[in-house]
């Protein structure tokens, strides 16, 4: 994973896309059990989604459209929060890239839960 210790990133596109591409690497280092292709098949999804869901945001045709689609991208990264939960306490993989990614999947969580609320907030005032 990228070190972002020394260099904050604020643009959440950009965030979102590097999420995906670890997410897709933490997948490759699964076992190829049954059990860890279910995982990988789980979390290739859910991990890789907000990013979508974001961009589709950036054209959403009205703000409650807007919080509807940050709220799918929301879900989707509790999901994928748990399911790396799983994948570390089994456990199915020890790695660092794992730890790394629920630390950001965490940061991305609480960037959409502020948005959202910013975003309602702001389809009240007007």
């Amino acid at each position: 994973m990228e070190n972002n210790s020394t260099k904050r990133v604020y643009d959440l596109e950009d965030r979102l896309i590097r999420f995906s591409i670890n997410i897709i690497s933490l997948i490759e280092k699964l076992p190829k059990s049954y059990t860890g292709k279910y995982f990988a098949n789980q979390l290739v999804r859910s991990g890789t989604s907000p990013a979508f869901h974001y961009s589709e945001a950036q054209s959403a045709e009205s703000r409650k459209d807007f919080v509807h689609k940050f709220k799918i991208a929301l879900k989707e990264l509790r999901e994928s929060s748990t399911c790396m939960k799983i994948i570390k306490r089994k456990p199915l993989l020890k790695d660092q890239l794992l730890d790394d990614l629920l630390a950001e999947c965490e940061e991305l969580i609480s960037i959409f839960v502020k948005s959202i609320s910013t975003a309602k907030k702001n389809m009240k005032t007007k």
